[in-house]
């Protein structure tokens, strides 16, 4: 066999139907669209979320909750481990930065205590969570709120 003796299988194919052909085609005339109204017409469109006239489900349904996008903080997270990893004794966001732990914008620094910390360091960042600042302290070190 080769590449141009390959054809689909039988009935895999269908013709397509033939529309407004004459009263014999059995879609001629309305070209089975009906007699007048908005779908008889082109340009008519059946949405997706339309239910022919009747409340749609996302008017019936009714709202919960809020969002609190306007007032949320957005904070850059580093874990203890990923300062740990480091060896510096001081570590502030520049270094951070200059490390790639972190990307050079605008966006405040929050310190994680995901990870194991063995030795004191200090730690500069715009927040510290209460693992974070427990292990940085009990290792001997020192976090420091900018």
């Amino acid at each position: 066999m080769k590449l141009g003796d390959l054809k689909p299988g039988d009935g895999a194919r269908k013709n397509r139907k033939r529309l407004g052909r004459g009263p014999g085609s059995g879609t001629g005339k309305t070209a089975g669209r009906g007699n007048k109204g908005y779908h008889s017409r082109s340009g008519s469109k059946r949405r997706a979320w339309f239910e022919g006239g009747q409340m749609p489900l996302q008017r019936r349904l009714p709202k919960r909750g809020f969002s609190n996008k306007r007032f949320k903080k957005v904070f850059q997270i580093v874990n203890i481990g990923r300062l740990s990893d480091m060896n510096e004794k001081e570590i502030n966001i520049e270094l951070m930065t200059e490390k790639g732990l972190i990307k050079p914008n605008a966006i405040p620094v929050k310190v994680l205590g995901n990870g194991v910390l063995d030795s004191g360091i200090t730690v500069s960042a715009h927040s510290f969570s209460e693992t974070a600042k427990d292990k940085i302290e009990k290792a001997g070190g020192k976090a420091i709120v900018v």
